[in-house]
């Protein structure tokens, strides 16, 4: 049994911190699928129901449908980017960790299918002049693209560290 920690801060941290003697690769992928797709439902239903909910009639100068919150632009801008980043890189831990699963396809199908409804969603809710469809989806892609370069850099890293060790340094 696990050593019952201190009553400190810093040694929860340590004890809850994943321990390859502990867990398995398995179970640590697991609570991984666990939150982030926690995190795609919470962010998609962010983005398809915005906070502050949507004007329900066409008085006063407001539209139907659209985002009352949308009104405040740049912290809708705020809540739009950062919502988006979070769904993109929740969706990215979910294509990652079930790469190679049964069924993959129709995970990723579902996925993409997600993410057109999401887009959507937000294009609806949005006033046409406010959003800019190029922030979105540079806002998408910011996780994408992090995580290729971390592996161009990795693989670039392990390539000079092979090489110095074939060359006897």
């Amino acid at each position: 049994m696990a050593e019952r920690p201190k009553n400190n801060r810093k040694s929860w941290f340590r004890y809850f911190q994943y321990d390859e003697g502990r867990e398995s690769p398995g179970d640590a992928r697991n609570v991984l699928l666990i939150v982030a797709g926690l995190i795609a439902a919470v962010t998609f239903q962010a983005g398809v129901n915005p906070p502050g909910g949507v004007w329900q009639d066409d008085e006063n100068g407001h539209h139907a449908g659209r985002a009352i919150y949308s009104y405040q632009t740049r912290e809708f801008y705020i809540f739009l980017i950062s919502n988006t980043v979070a769904l993109s890189t929740s969706i990215l831990i979910l294509i990652s960790l079930t790469h190679s699963f049964p069924f993959q396809f129709e995970i990723i199908l579902a996925t993409a299918s997600m993410v057109v409804t999401y887009a959507s969603a937000i294009f609806a809710v949005t006033p046409d002049d406010l959003v800019k469809f190029r922030y979105i989806f540079a806002a998408a892609a910011v996780p994408f693209a992090i995580r290729c370069f971390l592996q161009m850099w990795n693989e670039m890293k392990a390539k000079v560290t092979d090489g110095e060790v074939d060359q006897g340094v």
